[in-house]
């Protein structure tokens, strides 16, 4: 998959998904050649704005131990993947959808990357802009994993694709603010 199929993907069902599924990347690749890269910017780009001018973002981040936070954050980034593609697969199954674990761990792939991009914005020191990113990124995911639902489901109806949706999404967001409450507390 190229992130120039991103685009159509976020207002499509059929444009780059049908392409992914035809495709058929393994679990594997898709880690190592997607998860794996875009999930260090994160780490990389906090362990940067922490150190380099935290305060300016939050006042007291300059003090955060950033070289513990960076590596825990990417490991929650890990597990929050692994886990994501059962959950996905588990939701879908209750909402009388049907996907392979396969093709859940291809959605649990694909919806997070605009979240990982918008952490870029943290090159920017203002707390505004990086926020407006960040929810950007987050509504964009939104609409991945949506897409991603309905196309790798091969549903007819929109509502059982928003209704695994809304499910995964809420639960992602409690997994993230579980992950983030404790490693900004250090």
């Amino acid at each position: 998959m190229r992130l120039t199929a991103l685009p159509r993907m976020l207002i499509s069902s059929n444009d780059g998904w049908r392409e992914i599924e035809r495709r058929h990347p393994s679990v594997g690749a898709l880690f190592l050649w997607m998860v794996l890269p875009l999930t260090l910017l994160p780490p990389a780009l906090l362990y940067y704005a922490g150190s380099q001018y935290g305060d300016m973002l939050v006042t007291g981040w300059s003090d955060r131990n950033w070289g513990l936070i960076a590596p825990l954050f990417l490991v929650c980034e890990w597990a929050a993947f692994v886990g994501m593609g059962v959950f996905i697969k588990s939701v879908a199954h209750h909402s009388a959808a049907r996907i392979r674990l396969h093709d859940a761990y291809m959605v649990a792939a694909i919806a997070p990357v605009p979240m990982w991009l918008s952490s870029l914005s943290l090159l920017v020191p203002n707390l505004a802009f990086v926020t407006l990113a960040a929810l950007a990124g987050l509504g964009a995911a939104c609409a991945l994993m949506y897409h991603g639902v309905y196309a790798l489901c091969h549903m007819d109806d929109a509502v059982p694709a928003a209704s695994v949706t809304h499910t995964v999404m809420a639960a992602g967001l409690l997994c993230w603010a579980a992950f983030l409450v404790p490693l900004l507390m250090f």
